[in-house]
């Protein structure tokens, strides 16, 4: 007699701070989706179930201190890096705002749940470790490091980045076969290759020139138009597709800025196509958020980092330099000499390009679910003395 296996009720829970959870979440959501083995998919954003002070809390104030006070994000990154810092207040505060949340989740009650940020991931790993719910938890980092707060107490599985955040994991103390290698989720658009030539021709640039990309990020927010003037001033023949995101305001300013050299920059505001242009782009200048960073390296395209968050950007940063993937400007004024610097090896930007390929992971959201359709591992609980002994491992680190 064959058995047939039960299809899988699949919840991916993201949180709108910032835009990379939920892109990580809508690539997985498409991936799921495409699956014989899956009834049903939902991805829901986990602030929409709480209160408008909760909301503002997540997200606004995010968003208002990348603008304002990017270096007392960079402090609260540091001080709380330390496994299960303020977990029990956290976790209390959370439970009270989001039971909405609970409520949604138990009634889909999911076979899988994927978070691809931490808020939610605490909520269920507390549900579980309380048997008040079970559903197999899978973790998906967002950005290249692990931060502490991503730790839960009840997990099936972490998905992370690169081999250096695993190796990270072990050495606190998680089991090895818990954690998979398997790059940031990306949209599968990013996979799929273009005719260079035809899509340059699309966007009315020359095809034979060097096209540089820069981009404010989905929010606009950054020094975009001060960048433009200072590409002005580069010695080599160039074009630039600038992306300036949900900010007006942003767009005049570039437009402002690039005065009498208009015909250089190709201006938009928002755009869904992203994977267009950086696949026919020669070089990214831009802030290296986890999504960014993973969409870039799956297309092969070498990157200019400025104006890191501080905190997890920068931590990416220091990955991407490492691996000869990216230069970093930390002085505006330096942006002309570093990126004319670069262009006068065309050998150097062709290995930067290579070694974007290697350290890329396009299919990091088939990675994720084939493994989790795959695996049947009991939930793991972490008990008070492995929490301490993670801690204290976390201790011997060095940051």
């Amino acid at each position: 007699m064959i058995q047939v296996m039960e299809k899988q009720r699949v919840l991916i829970i993201s949180t709108s701070a910032g835009t990379g959870h939920t892109r990580a979440a809508q690539a997985l959501e498409k991936e799921f989706a495409r699956e014989a083995r899956v009834s049903q998919v939902i991805h829901e954003d986990a602030l929409n179930f709480t209160n408008k002070f909760f909301r503002d809390f997540y997200s606004t104030l995010y968003l208002k201190l990348v603008r304002a006070a990017p270096n007392l994000l960079g402090w609260v990154y540091r001080a709380s890096d330390e496994p299960w810092k303020g977990e029990a207040v956290r976790t209390q505060l959370d439970r009270l705002n989001t039971r909405k949340l609970v409520e949604f989740i138990h009634e889909f009650d999911p076979h899988i749940t994927v978070c691809t940020h931490f808020m939610p991931a605490g909520i269920i790993s507390h549900l579980m470790e309380k048997k008040a719910f079970q559903t197999r938890l899978a973790i998906v980092v967002t950005d290249l490091d692990c931060h502490a707060m991503w730790l839960s107490r009840r997990f099936h599985r972490y998905f992370v980045a690169i081999d250096e955040t695993k190796a990270h994991l072990e050495a606190l103390g998680l089991p090895s076969e818990r954690i998979t290698v398997s790059g940031i989720p990306i949209d599968p658009v990013f996979v799929e290759p273009i005719d260079r030539v035809a899509a340059r021709a699309a966007y009315g640039l020359d095809p034979n020139r060097t096209t540089l990309l820069l981009s404010a990020g989905a929010l606009g927010v950054g020094p975009t138009e001060l960048v433009v003037e200072r590409l002005n001033q580069l010695r080599h023949e160039f074009q630039c597709v600038v992306i300036c995101g949900k900010n007006p305001e942003i767009k005049a300013r570039v437009e402002r800025a690039a005065g009498a050299h208009s015909e250089r920059f190709h201006i938009l505001g928002y755009t869904d196509r992203m994977h267009e242009l950086m696949h026919l782009s020669d070089l990214f200048i831009g802030k290296p958020g986890g999504l960014t960073t993973s969409e870039a390296l799956a297309c092969g395209l070498p990157m200019v980092v400025f104006s890191p968050i501080p905190g997890q950007e920068e931590r990416n940063s220091d990955h991407l330099l490492e691996e000869g993937v990216a230069i970093r400007c930390n002085e505006l004024t330096t942006l002309p000499f570093k990126i004319d610097h670069l262009l006068d090896e065309p050998g150097r930007l062709a290995a930067m390009r290579a070694a974007a390929l290697v350290l890329g992971r396009p299919h990091a959201a088939r990675t994720v679910v084939t493994t989790l359709l795959d695996d049947h591992l009991p939930a793991l609980g972490l008990d008070a003395e492995q929490r301490e002994a993670i801690a204290q491992a976390a201790v011997r680190t060095v940051d």
